[in-house]
């Protein structure tokens, strides 16, 4: 079977990474990139070994075969290339936050059915080896059913030197970090009923929130509390990690850093500790986001070659974004919001 071809628009920070994590799949082929300087794109595609790289989207999208893009560039120029996509019927995965606004994100989602094109987000930190063992666990009942999760994500690490762009946005942590930390709360406990959030902006060089707090009513009954802080100094920095608490009416579940599991039935505790796969092209500080990418990638890649169905559709993805928004609802009124009426 010939392999899909694709290219990339968007050659910034996250960009090796994603192209790290397609040179491992065999069914797809980058052949081209674009990024506005061109110099970036340049310097990738050296890197990697993809023949041919473009200044101007619309040039490659007509020069080029495709049978998909992959979009990798910030957030406000999501729509633009997504409608591009459309305009030249190519599949089109884009990267997490969706949309800089909801009814952008609505938007965006009617012009590829309209096209008649499959969209994708991705959306990867619910494929981190952890989180999947997290669901393991918890589907296998040995803790019974769960009642509540306290979900951190807190950090001080000084990201903005990589991606200072950051530092402009006038939303910042729920967007960047919520729709992760959503969409994992998602895949493990279902769908949410409210939310209740508090925004805080700590570091005074950046123009949105850097620390958001919020209380999620699932629908199973659950409660869960999610924490995100760019700004907070902590004992010892695990960047980028997620650490989770999981209680049920048998016994919990503790993700600690490094991966480590404590699952505690009755009066017995069981401790596990995962490894991270290496990849060649992975950073030291990125542990869990390699492989995480490559799944992602490679649940994406089996639904545009019609063998299964991708988790992390556009439509699925849409109710993250709904939670987004709704947190910023939420925090602007001060009321806890009621997600199926936030149309």
């Amino acid at each position: 079977m010939a392999k899909l071809r694709f290219a990339i628009l968007g050659c910034g920070f996250w960009s090796q990474f994603q192209l790290g994590g397609w040179k491992e799949l065999n069914e797809a082929e980058c052949v081209a990139l674009y990024n506005r300087t061109k110099s970036k794109a340049d310097d990738l595609a050296g890197r990697f070994g993809i023949p041919r790289t473009y200044d101007n989207a619309e040039e490659m999208m007509e020069k080029e075969e495709l049978d998909f893009v992959d979009i990798i560039t910030d957030v406000d120029t999501h729509p633009k290339f997504v409608e591009l996509a459309a305009k030249y019927k190519k599949h089109v995965i884009c990267q997490k936050p969706m949309a800089p606004s909801f009814e952008t994100a609505k938007k965006m989602m009617q012009v590829t059915r309209e096209a008649g094109i499959k969209f994708f987000v991705h959306e990867n930190y619910r494929w981190q080896p952890q989180i999947r063992r997290m669901k393991e666990i918890l589907d296998s009942g040995v803790i019974g059913r769960p009642f509540r999760c306290n979900s951190l994500w807190n950090t001080a690490y000084p990201l903005f030197e990589t991606q200072p762009f950051l530092a402009t946005l006038e939303k910042f942590a729920l967007t960047d970090q919520g729709s992760h930390q959503f969409d994992v709360l998602r895949y493990l406990f279902g769908e949410v009923s409210t939310i209740y959030t508090q925004i805080q902006t700590v570091n005074p060089d950046i123009k949105g929130e850097d620390v958001a707090t919020s209380l999620l009513g699932m629908q199973n009954g659950m409660v869960c509390i999610q924490q995100i802080s760019f700004s907070s100094p902590l004992e010892r920095e695990v960047f980028p990690q997620v650490l989770m608490l999981v209680e049920g009416n048998k016994g919990s579940i503790r993700l600690d850093a490094d991966y480590n599991f404590a699952i505690t039935v009755g009066n017995q505790t069981h401790y596990e500790q995962m490894t991270m796969r290496k990849y060649y092209w992975q950073t030291d500080r990125l542990e869990p986001e390699p492989p995480a990418i490559v799944a992602c990638n490679n649940d994406i890649l089996q639904d545009l070659l019609g063998k299964g169905k991708a988790e992390t559709t556009a439509e699925d993805n849409f109710e993250t974004v709904r939670l987004v928004w709704a947190a910023y609802e939420s925090a602007a009124s001060g009321r806890v919001i009621k997600v199926e009426e936030f149309i």
